[in-house]
């Protein structure tokens, strides 16, 4: 089952997004151009302006293929620029994007220079549409730790203003959580914020494991928390932010159809929930439609502000920029007439 992209929340509604990997809400259309322009054969995965996978891992294998036609800084300038232009227009305020320096260096980018290419197009967006966004570096933890300890530390030598984050993508069923610690620790001492992917596919020990040895503030998914009470009480009271992508666990098959996601459980249980759409194009999907599915699981307007506010909370900014987001979402909500509540 996959989720209708499109407008179905008014764009008057304010939205914020946590969760999307940059290659992952490329366009099509866009790839199959670059692709043209540089010789590269991408007619295997993009079909009927669409993107072609079967299951978690010929996804990953597209999108590798994806991340390879973006080769120049000004390929990302554009991408960050189309996709936060479009973040704007379903009504975002706030976006923050996961970037990999190890698909920049695979496609012959120099990661600084992949951050300078996406940073323009952040810039761009910003002034074309008032949109802020930060930048999240990501390992990727079926390269292995030291390609995660490279990366954390690509994060912190870079101290890119825009860059704000570090997290742990890629496959999760991929080593275990304490791999990863001390690309953690180097981050941490940094003062990036942390979040981690856990709990998509893999089940609750492999989010206790991850909260046990990487101590991250975030977590990417984190959905089958549901399966432990226990560890939905204790995600509940440290306050961790779930960065929850439903088109993505319905698009690859985590759960069956709408009816058995736990978005609104998790919710319900106090958990500090937030909607975004991780791969947009390959999940067919938008940010909007994320906001819509909430709406479908009894999330009222003002509870969907509330998914926004949880964002802006939990979002790798200073304190500054944070007050004025909540300005603007305060003014949105109080225009509406939903000053917005929790879920």
């Amino acid at each position: 089952m996959r989720l209708s992209p499109g407008a179905q929340m008014p764009p008057r509604l304010p939205l914020a997004e946590l969760h999307c990997h940059i290659e992952g809400a490329a366009s099509p259309r866009l790839v199959a151009e670059l692709g043209d322009l540089q010789g590269i054969d991408v007619s295997d995965i993009v079909a009927d302006n669409r993107f072609v996978w079967h299951d978690f891992s010929t996804f990953l294998g597209a999108y590798d293929r994806v991340a390879a036609v973006f080769r120049e800084p000004e390929h990302y300038r554009l991408l960050a620029r189309e996709h936060l232009t479009g973040l704007a227009a379903q009504g975002a305020i706030y976006a923050e994007i996961f970037i990999s320096p190890d698909h920049a260096e695979s496609a012959g980018l120099a990661p600084a220079d992949y951050v300078a290419g996406l940073a323009a197009g952040l810039r761009d967006a910003e002034e074309d549409t008032g949109i802020l966004a930060r930048m999240i570096v990501v390992g990727i933890r079926h390269l292995g730790p030291d390609a995660v300890e490279r990366a954390a530390r690509f994060a912190v030598d870079l101290r890119h203003p825009l860059v704000t984050g570090f997290g742990l993508a890629g496959d999760e069923r991929a080593g275990r959580p304490a791999d990863f610690a001390r690309a953690f620790d180097t981050a941490r001492e940094a003062g990036l914020g942390l979040t981690a992917h856990a709990g998509e596919f893999c089940g609750p020990e492999a989010i206790a494991e991850t909260l046990r040895a990487l101590r991250p503030s975030r977590l990417g998914h984190g959905v089958r928390a549901v399966e432990d009470v226990a560890l939905v009480r204790r995600i509940a009271q440290e306050g961790v932010t779930l960065e929850i992508c439903p088109g993505s666990n319905l698009a690859l098959g985590v759960y069956p159809g709408a009816a058995g996601h736990p978005l609104r459980a998790l919710a319900r249980a106090g958990c500090r929930v937030t909607v975004s759409s991780d791969d947009p194009t390959f999940f067919a999907t938008d940010l909007a439609a994320e906001y819509g599915f909430a709406a479908t699981q009894g999330f009222s307007e003002g509870e969907r502000i509330g998914l926004t506010r949880t964002a802006i909370e939990a979002a790798f900014i200073d304190a500054q920029t944070r007050g004025r987001l909540e300005e603007r979402l305060t003014l949105a909500a109080l225009t509406l007439g939903a000053p917005g509540s929790k879920p």
